[in-house]
């Protein structure tokens, strides 16, 4: 069995902000196989480093057993495996203890999870559920859903033109009849920080609950799920570059054991007789059915892998890299960039439009070069009709990027503006 591999040497931040030398792409092989790939989607999801993928690899190899069901030496080893996993994702994310962390299949499983089983706990006829414009759809449709189902109401925070919430729209949109605050830490289009820690401060005031959609910040920023003040918190593997199928959702002990669970069925389950069921507590209250274990131990490698590096380091160079992303894409005057102007305020995204041009024949005409990007609505299309468009290009940064990269993707543009406009 290989040796797990092991991540970049830890550099200072201003060392790692040095964006023309890269000397973390070595520790993805999909990029090292691929040098002429600028990947700039990686706000849909980021590359696994060597050792993440050795780390699924490894469980398989040495420990492929179903947890929690057996008492030969395979199965505990699998289930001691989870457990030291739900340990380092609560000490990643600022949790007090690891039994208040669940584990789903992505950030939107554990999203409908608290808004299936608490939002039908909690919420009443005439309660509102505060929401931003911002928000994916995956922490939209289903409090959609929930409020349908309670005879609830919607309300939405609404930025100003820099896509920043304002505390005098907060003030105006969370009162006494606010029940829950949903949010995005990070939004997934316009890469702004919402004050979700704020949002809290007012809701909680009146007696009511904060849910964090921690997806977009999870990978960029140090969480802290006391200091932020939430009461639930969501994020998935594959964005942090951990391995797809493996989502997290850490809740209040008190609110997560008040909960029906979401799922029924097997390592859930206490007692069952013929006509009834009780609960095993939580987690397992929340996790039905077999886990997949590889996934769960490999999302606490891609975990050691970014704290290994350091978030202050990736912090410093992801602004390094947006500064020179929005500097670049300023010099083309058929570009224009959504959002703040700042690009300290753009979370690794900077999404754009092109005059004239469909973005998804931006993306395709990319694509020819090997530079991809996303386009579309990017499932926050409130957000985007809200800002006056149909779709927008977005390119999305990570780590393992590098000044090469985004001097590819300008190249290209230029290329994708010639082709539609020849005479200009």
């Amino acid at each position: 069995m290989s040796a797990p591999a092991k991540p970049a040497r830890r550099l200072d931040a201003e060392t790692a902000a040095d964006i023309a030398h890269n000397p973390f792409k070595a520790d993805f092989p999909l990029l090292e196989s691929n040098p002429d790939l600028a990947f700039l989607d990686s706000a849909a999801t980021a590359q696994r480093p060597a050792c993440v993928l050795d780390a699924q690899r490894r469980f398989y190899e040495a420990k492929n057993a179903n947890a929690l069901r057996g008492l030969y030496r395979l199965s505990v080893d699998a289930t001691e495996a989870i457990e030291a996993a739900r340990s380092r994702v609560a000490r990643f994310i600022g949790a007090a203890h690891a039994r208040d962390i669940v584990f789903c299949r992505n950030t939107s499983e554990a999203l409908n999870l608290v808004a299936t089983s608490f939002g039908g706990l909690a919420l009443k006829p005439g309660d509102e559920v505060c929401l931003t414009i911002m928000e994916h759809h995956s922490n939209l449709v289903p409090w959609q859903q929930a409020c349908r189902r309670a005879g609830a109401t919607l309300v939405f925070l609404y930025p100003d033109e820099n896509g920043v919430v304002t505390q005098a729209e907060m003030d105006a949109k969370i009162g006494p009849k606010t029940k829950i605050v949903a949010a995005a830490q990070v939004s997934n289009v316009l890469g702004i920080e919402n004050p979700v820690r704020e949002m809290g401060e007012r809701v909680h005031a009146h007696g009511g609950y904060l849910v964090v959609d921690g997806a977009q910040s999870a990978p960029h920023l140090p969480i802290d799920v006391e200091a932020i003040g939430c009461d639930f918190f969501a994020f998935s593997a594959h964005k942090a570059f951990g391995p797809f199928g493996i989502g997290v959702l850490w809740g209040r002990n008190e609110l997560l054991d008040a909960m029906p669970p979401f799922l029924t069925g097997g390592e859930m389950i206490e007692y069952v007789t013929e006509q009834d069921a009780t609960w095993a507590p939580v987690p397992e209250k929340f996790e039905a059915g077999t886990q997949d274990a590889a996934g769960i131990v490999a999302t606490a490698a891609a975990l050691d892998y970014l704290d290994g590096i350091g978030l202050d380091v990736v912090h410093a160079r992801e602004q390094a890299l947006v500064a020179y992303l929005m500097a670049r894409l300023a010099e083309l005057p058929y570009v224009r960039v959504l959002g703040h102007p700042s690009p300290a305020h753009h979370h690794g995204v900077v999404s754009f439009v092109v005059d004239g041009i469909h973005p998804h024949d931006v993306a395709s005409l990319l694509d020819l070069e090997n530079v991809a990007i996303r386009a579309g609505n990017h499932c926050a299309q409130p957000l985007i009709t809200w800002l006056g468009e149909e779709s927008t290009c977005r390119a999305s940064l990570a780590l393992y990027n590098d000044q090469s990269d985004i001097d590819r993707l300008i190249a290209a543009l230029k290329t994708t503006w010639t082709t539609f406009n020849p005479k200009s």
